[in-house]
């Protein structure tokens, strides 16, 4: 059994592999996001491990971007990750780039909010405050219907991130702009 790094250690990894800074601000974000949903879902124990996921979930991208989800394995393992750690990452690019399955709820979450992150800060950075704190509902799903629109963020993946969980897209959307806000407060981050 391999070893949870610490959020220094998980972030001296992700910066190790990826200098690019937009890559580190939505790793940031969706770390952020990883924890508001560990501590509203019940897994408040768990909530610095949900954050490790989040930070790492992209590990591979910088350099290896043809290999997402792939490489991260094998970066993992010879640090000697936790296997547990390794699979809430790989499964993130589950149906995309490889075939392991969200099954806890945490690994749902990733799939659900990592593309749903990228589409609710341009649509933030869009308004006149930059900000989520004014952010509604009503603007993401006008954007998210606009495929033009940061068109990199998978509206298919976001969909059945929410069937996945189990709710409506609109509760999904919905608690990741809270999720979003509170990490824009303890951040600054959009």
């Amino acid at each position: 059994m391999g070893k949870i790094p610490t959020r220094t250690e998980a972030w001296d990894l992700l910066t190790e592999y990826n200098k690019d800074e937009f890559h580190l601000k939505h790793a940031q974000i969706v770390e952020g996001v990883m924890k508001y949903f560990a501590r509203e879902l019940g897994y408040q124990d768990e909530a610095e491990f949900w954050g490790i996921v989040g930070l790492l979930h992209d590990l591979d991208f910088g350099l290896y971007p043809e290999l997402h989800c792939v490489k991260v394995q094998e970066i993992m393992k010879d640090h000697d990750l936790d296997e547990k750690l390794i699979r809430a990452v790989a499964s993130h690019g589950y149906g995309i780039c490889v075939d392991i399955k969200p099954e806890h709820q945490m690994e749902k979450v990733l799939y659900a909010v990592d593309e749903l992150t990228g589409l609710i800060g341009a649509v933030a950075i869009m308004r006149p405050s930059k900000s989520t704190m004014d952010l509604e509902l009503k603007s993401v799903k006008k954007k998210f219907k606009t495929p033009k629109f940061a068109a990199g963020c998978s509206r298919e993946v976001i969909i059945k991130g929410a069937e996945m969980l189990g709710w409506e897209l609109d509760e999904l959307i919905e608690k990741t702009i809270l999720a979003m806000r509170e990490v824009e407060k303890e951040t600054g981050l959009v």
